[in-house]
């Protein structure tokens, strides 16, 4: 039995009708408390062309106590630097995270910005969560053979507190999953069905930016090094790619990870693949972030619902979201919000264990 195992409370957000910016589905929200103490959503808005820009929307809840639809509020983010614009008028701000970063004393928002370059991670701030200031792409110190810096890049998110770097610094630590050429599941497909997992390659990353409490202009500047390997693809479930999903979060445990892995399924072939998006759990040290306590063996969500089998991209869920339900008094109750089919969005529900097996 999977002790983090997901319980479905509904689907939360859909496309709506007539609206031109969600004509291709609204998918992969972040969601975050917000000063007032209401939770507000960011889902992936997508406009004819897979245009898409990042709204904003406060989530609404039923007298349990339990998510139910939400209230549009307008837009986060929309394609307007060079980096989120692509020739011939296409673009795309996609599947934030948002993390209150305690040092920065700001709500951090890392998103894929999609621009001439392909997918590039790149944050913007904000005091309010209404009003966003970009800091621009995020860049990378050289990693070996590796130059985090030419590739694409995406699934990113922050620690909420300044986390020591391997070298002792106090950082802002950053999980993401770069995206290097032959390695996404669409191409993996293609190979022999013996392909050996290359780990520099095809891993959950965790880089640091060593922090400089004295000036804010030192973080929209800086550099993310001391990087290092946290997870690659180990079940079945996961054999094409693992990213990582929502932000992490602090449980009694250690930093709780809801995670993405990409397997393919029966009946698929190199010239018509069938993919698989399931949701997983790890446990990083809360110390050593960089350490693994815990990893599910199964996926603690997969695609059962309509809503996550059939859409713009069949048998999806797409965890970007979490929330922790201490409004309801419930401190070991997460909320985990995640795109379904990349057409609508759900939210299910988990329980931390006493005890890790």
């Amino acid at each position: 039995m999977n002790p983090f195992k997901l319980n479905r409370l509904g689907t939360i957000m859909r496309s709506q009708p007539g609206n031109p910016l969600e004509e291709e589905g609204v998918c992969n929200p972040a969601v975050v408390r917000g000063p007032d103490g209401h939770l507000y959503l960011f889902p992936r808005l997508v406009a004819k062309g897979n245009y898409s820009r990042i709204g904003i929307a406060r989530v609404l809840f039923n007298e349990a106590g339990d998510p139910f639809g939400v209230e549009r509020l307008g837009i986060a983010l929309e394609p307007q630097e060079s980096y989120e614009k692509r020739p011939g008028g296409g673009g795309g701000c996609e599947d934030a995270r948002i993390t209150y970063v305690e040092p920065l004393q700001y709500f951090q928002m890392t998103y894929t910005a999609y621009g001439p370059d392909g997918p590039r991670i790149a944050i913007a701030q904000s005091k309010d969560l209404l009003n966003w200031e970009r800091l621009g792409l995020v860049s990378f110190s050289p990693y070996k053979h590796i130059n985090f810096n030419g590739v694409f890049d995406k699934d990113a998110s922050l620690f909420p507190i300044d986390m020591l770097s391997p070298h002792g610094h106090p950082s802002v630590a950053m999980l993401h999953r770069p995206l290097f050429p032959g390695t996404s599941p669409e191409e993996i497909v293609k190979l022999d069905k013996k392909h050996k997992i290359d780990l520099d390659l095809e891993s959950i990353w965790i880089s640091y930016c060593n922090l400089k409490h004295e000036t804010d202009a030192a973080y929209r500047h800086a550099q993310f090094t001391s990087h290092h390997r946290l997870a690659s693809p180990e079940q079945a479930w996961e054999q094409l790619k693992i990213g990582a999903g929502a932000p992490p979060v602090l449980t009694r445990h250690g930093w709780l990870l809801v995670y993405h892995g990409v397997h393919e399924l029966e009946g698929s072939t190199k010239y018509s693949p069938k993919l698989c998006y399931s949701a997983g759990v790890m446990i990083l040290s809360e110390n050593e972030p960089m350490r693994i306590c815990y990893r599910s063996k199964a996926p603690v969500l997969i695609p059962e619902l309509e809503d996550e089998r059939i859409g713009t991209i069949a048998n999806v869920v797409f965890p970007t979201g979490i929330d922790c339900r201490t409004d309801l008094g419930q401190s070991d109750r997460y909320d985990v919000y995640y795109g379904m089919a990349d057409d609508c969005i759900g939210v299910a529900t988990m329980k931390i264990p006493d005890l890790l097996p």
